[in-house]
């Protein structure tokens, strides 16, 4: 197996592939003041294998396209879709992020939890912004510093892992200069990083290495992950996702979906 092939095996049976919360999905859909009623559309991308979307799903009126680059994560999505008797609001889409096949003002939603980092956030929401209805509502979490000064170790890891990292009002104002409204901001707590993601991912460790016969490839992805697990529970003072809530300015009056049944 190639890297991405061994990563898909590690990640792809469990319930998220990256920190979040099914209580956070809800807050966010609550802090950006989203009419549950009304009939939306959504496009939840990056999804894997469908955390957040199954979320949006049970929570709103909506019609959800569900994006990621990796078949494997949609599959286990339409699996997980047709258990919970979603299946009929959600569908699948395989595409790239760099190449979404969107037009102009489709959604009123542009959704992404733990993945905008895969295109950078600055394109993310400069790219994105198109795909909205004027109106329309971005709600994307991001890699955040939680204070004005790190440890050097820490520092270093992240400007080589993602150099995009900053601070919630670095982020803020790139979304003003990308033209959009900030809405709100909040930070996930520890349990969305142990108890949701790292302690299931740990627990699959050494399966995930017997049916991948230790060979070094695998034994070097479960390093790495050990590894970013250590960093975290070492400086969670330091960094977490913020989950960034924006608007598009609408062109005129009218309603939107941020506006109360």
């Amino acid at each position: 197996m190639d890297t991405i092939e061994l990563l898909v095996d590690l990640h792809k049976n469990a319930d998220r592939q990256g920190p979040g919360g099914d209580e956070e999905t809800a807050r966010a859909i609550e802090l950006a003041g989203i009419n549950r009623q009304a009939p939306l559309r959504i496009a939840d991308i990056g999804c894997g294998t469908g955390a957040s979307t199954l979320v949006l799903a049970r929570l709103l009126n909506a019609e959800i396209t569900a994006v990621d680059f990796l078949q494997e994560f949609l599959d286990r999505l339409a699996l997980r879709a047709a258990k919970s008797g979603l299946a009929e609001t959600i569908n699948p889409l395989r595409a790239s992020m760099e190449a979404l096949p969107f037009d102009n003002e489709e959604f009123d939603v542009v959704w992404a939890e733990g993945a905008i980092y895969n295109l950078g956030f600055k394109r993310g929401i400069e790219e994105w912004k198109r795909f909205l209805k004027p109106g329309g509502l971005l709600v994307a979490s991001e890699i955040t510093w939680l204070t004005s000064d790190r440890p050097a170790e820490l520092e270093a890891h992240w400007q080589r892992e993602y150099p995009e990292i900053d601070t919630a009002s670095g982020k803020m104002a790139l979304l003003e200069q990308a033209g959009y409204a900030p809405i709100g901001y909040f930070v996930l707590p520890e349990r969305c990083w142990l108890e949701n993601y790292y302690e299931p991912m740990r627990r699959n460790f050494e399966a995930f290495l017997d049916r991948n016969r230790g060979t070094a490839e695998a034994s070097a992805i479960v390093d790495a992950e050990r590894r970013e697990i250590e960093l975290y529970e070492t400086y969670r003072d330091y960094f977490s996702y913020g989950v960034y809530i924006a608007s598009k300015p609408r062109r005129e009056s009218g309603g939107g979906p941020v506006d109360k049944a």
